[in-house]
């Protein structure tokens, strides 16, 4: 689907990239939308009285808007330019739950997290005294209404979660969870680096407190993301970083004034370049349509796990999950030397622990291979990825 508007596969015209849960290719589109910038009417953002200058500006707050379209928030002062994914997770943990949470207070999380939805809050927990729990995982690995139900207690203030995890691809019931959490006084935390570029978000329906996602994993230029907050929550929280941009005043006197949301939360000069190309693929992926996308995933995932049933020596750990991401082994073979393994016939792969390092104590296993697909990947790949596992015997051969 659309590989034509995709120069990697015009230049590799014999890669396999399997790995779009780490990072995904650019369309011409947002390239153009990059270059454009740089070549055509290159200024700061919201410093200067000139016309190219006025043009970033326009353009940038336009990004802005596209944003709360996509995600269907309320406001676009609720959307809050970032690096990406972790950075977005940072400013929730230490610019806002850190003065709304106190001692003794509990948040939950589970072992399927990514270690952006897991160490901010290890530090938390060690710097002010919050309790970190984990919601147990069901036979599948997957977080059900239920076994949360069963840690909750008085003293829980937040569940942070992932839309869909990046190990086992699971689609949580957010939208229940969300009813749930409210219902008690607790806020809703969601990751959706892996679900916001795939399906369709909805803030507003799902009632999510906070949102963070990362731009590169959905087409657009790496460095650049955004954290979703309520306006309510946003208002009250700190910047993390102060400069310039963020400011309305400042004297000698001390005395001192921030701008209002968003730039108070927006110090120093952002990458521009990454906005804009947000915005383009932002518009891209609208106009090839998020169900058409998810629908696609989900028909290309059935069709690998039936081939994968014709190798024998396989291992597939989430063949129940929903997301378009298969985690495996080769039998008795280290993950990332069957990762070197595809790559010699020019299949990419993820291997290792995939920065979730607690889905062992669950899997019972350390490291494994994931295969994460997007809407350019094709039966036609997953036809070579199956030839070239069933040789796998000869994987030595290749790799020594």
């Amino acid at each position: 689907m659309n590989r034509d508007d995709f120069k990697m596969f015009l230049n590799n015209p014999d890669l396999i990239y399997f790995d779009n849960g780490a990072t995904t290719f650019k369309p011409n589109q947002v390239i153009n939308a990059v270059v454009d910038y740089y070549t055509k009417y290159t200024a700061n953002a919201h410093r200067g009285d000139y016309d190219i200058s006025n043009k970033v500006d326009t353009f940038y707050e336009d990004t802005r808007r596209v944003v709360k379209d996509f995600i269907n928030a309320k406001d676009e002062s609720e959307i809050i330019f970032t690096k990406g994914t972790t950075d977005s997770m940072n400013m929730i943990v230490f610019s806002f739950m850190k003065y709304y949470l106190q001692k003794g207070d509990e948040v939950l999380i589970t072992k399927a997290e990514h270690a952006s939805n897991v160490l901010p809050w290890f530090e938390l927990e060690k710097e002010i005294g919050i309790v970190v729990k984990f919601i147990p995982l069901d036979s599948n690995y997957k977080v059900t209404l239920e076994n949360i139900q069963k840690v909750v207690t008085k003293k829980t203030k937040v569940i942070s979660l992932a839309y869909v995890t990046n190990v086992i691809g699971d689609i949580r019931p957010i939208h229940e969870i969300s009813k749930f959490a409210h219902q008690y006084g607790m806020l809703l935390v969601v990751d959706g680096a892996q679900s916001v570029p795939h399906m369709k978000t909805d803030v507003l329906a799902d009632d999510i407190d906070f949102l963070a996602f990362s731009g590169h994993k959905m087409l657009a230029p790496t460095g650049i993301g955004v954290l979703y907050g309520k306006r309510r929550y946003l208002e009250v929280m700190k910047p993390l970083e102060y400069g310039g941009g963020m400011n309305a005043r400042f004297e000698s006197t001390k005395d001192l004034e921030y701008k209002e949301l968003p730039l108070r939360l927006e110090a120093g000069t952002m990458n521009i370049a990454g906005v804009l190309g947000l915005k383009a693929a932002i518009l891209y992926l609208k106009n090839i349509g998020l169900e058409k996308i998810h629908k696609y995933e989900q028909e290309l995932k059935k069709y690998l796990l039936e081939r994968l049933k014709e190798v024998s020596n396989i291992t597939v750990y989430n063949e129940k999950s929903e997301a378009g991401i298969v985690t495996f082994n080769i039998n008795n073979i280290f993950s990332e030397d069957t990762s070197r393994y595809l790559n010699h016939y020019k299949i990419c792969v993820r291997a290792g622990n995939h920065c979730t390092k607690m889905i062992k104590d669950d899997l019972g296993v350390k490291n494994t291979c994931r295969i994460s697909l997007y809407f350019y990947n094709t039966k036609e790949e997953v036809d070579k990825l199956i030839e070239v596992l069933q040789n796998s015997d000869k994987i030595y051969e290749i790799i020594l």
